[in-house]
């Protein structure tokens, strides 16, 4: 078999332009520190790289979202704290405000705190987040959620919230509505509201009470009525039926229908106690209407000690009602942490498996690049020596 001299030559330049090839790919690979350039080196693997790199720029996505919630839901558990501390101080007022032997003057002195706390938790309600974001707007974040007019505070806001995505499959709320926050607090003791008569003679009270026996207990409207300064009726309002009755004595319990309560001071005949179902009512309203009980002129002792302590027990319910909040919102944190993290942990490990596939191995290659020279150098020698071979050399 006889192969011509353009074939050898062809072959030769071939073998030696592969060569050459290998070698500035081994070249590129040690200057880029990539063995995989394009999806015709690795197919497979490249496909591999893409649905990953996809996949961390999901989770850097998720981590910032979390980053955002969290600087919301930190500012929120802030107001929370805020709120609750006006509270505290609410709290104290009212039992100061709840002795008879204090002058108009003094009660009014105590409205005027009392004023000067309802503002700032306006103000605390209308906070906004570093972009100008109401934080208890709703998905309505750009104007303030609450009004005041006087003592009446009025939500404007919407009771939706926004939601982000912080894991491939969890959501979580950035905040409250101011609804939910200060808008939804229970009254009375949370199954029933008490109150006195308004045109009650006497200086009776009554307390908030409770349910001893849930069981027992059938929601409705009951009014007492004092037939004399020591005997009462319970009667069932729906019906006019009596459902209880008795003889009073001054700080003793009365019970009904699995309920109790208790009726201090000197009540006269005539006068009557509302039982009502309990309902919802703002956290402004509990800091509103303790004011208005203070500025009346017209309430006897009975009926102030009444209003007074329902307005104890509301500013109770409100702090019990922050309190529920703030935990939501450290539940949230929480979560928002947890999936960070594990966000983290992901990104490394997917950036791990990356740089496993398209990462070059400089011990491997800087082999590979010495045997690529060796073998170039010798296609080159060899090609030479064949080069000059021709039988001209030979003839004389």
């Amino acid at each position: 078999m006889r192969i011509s001299t353009a074939s050898f030559q062809n072959d030769a330049v071939s073998q030696m332009d592969a060569l050459e090839a290998a070698l500035a790919k081994t070249q590129q690979q040690l200057s880029t520190g990539l063995k995989v350039q394009s999806a015709a080196d690795d197919p497979t693997g490249m496909t591999t790289v893409n649905q990953l790199t996809v996949e961390i720029s999901a989770s850097t996505q998720y981590v910032t979202n979390s980053n955002t919630a969290q600087t919301n839901l930190q500012l929120e558990a802030q107001a929370m704290t805020d709120a609750t501390n006006i509270f505290q101080n609410v709290n104290t007022l009212a039992v100061e405000a709840n002795n008879s032997a204090l002058t108009a003057a003094q009660r009014g002195n105590i409205a005027t705190e009392l004023q000067q706390d309802l503002n700032q938790l306006v103000s605390i309600a209308n906070r906004t987040d570093s972009a100008g974001a109401y934080l208890f707007g709703g998905i309505a974040s750009t104007s303030a959620p609450f009004s005041q007019s006087n003592n009446n505070v009025t939500y404007n806001g919407s009771t939706q919230v926004n939601q982000v995505q912080i894991g491939q499959n969890q959501s979580i709320s950035t905040g409250d509505s101011g609804f939910a926050a200060f808008m939804n607090v229970q009254t009375g003791n949370g199954t029933f509201v008490t109150s006195a008569g308004a045109a009650n003679t006497g200086n009776a009270s009554i307390s908030t009470g409770q349910v001893t026996q849930p069981s027992q207990w059938v929601p409705g409207n009951y009014t007492v009525t004092f037939t004399d300064p020591t005997d009462y009726t319970i009667t069932d309002n729906s019906s006019g039926a009596t459902v209880s009755s008795g003889t009073y004595t001054d700080g003793g319990t009365i019970a009904f229908n699995g309920a109790q309560f208790t009726i201090s001071g000197s009540p006269a005949s005539g006068d009557t106690f509302s039982i009502a179902p309990a309902g919802t009512t703002s956290a402004f309203s509990a800091i509103s209407s303790l004011i208005t009980t203070l500025q009346s002129s017209s309430l006897n002792n009975g009926q102030l000690a009444t209003q007074i302590g329902a307005s104890i027990q509301q500013v109770q319910n409100t702090i019990t009602s922050f309190s529920n909040v703030s935990a939501s919102v450290g539940s949230r944190l929480n979560a928002i942490t947890a999936s960070r993290g594990t966000a983290t942990t992901n990104q490394t490990s997917m950036k791990t498996n990356i740089a496993t596939i398209t990462n070059v191995d400089y011990a491997v290659a800087t082999t590979a690049l010495s045997s690529e020279e060796l073998a170039l150098q010798a296609a080159q020698e060899s090609y030479a020596s064949l080069e000059k071979m021709s039988l001209f050399q030979y003839l004389q």
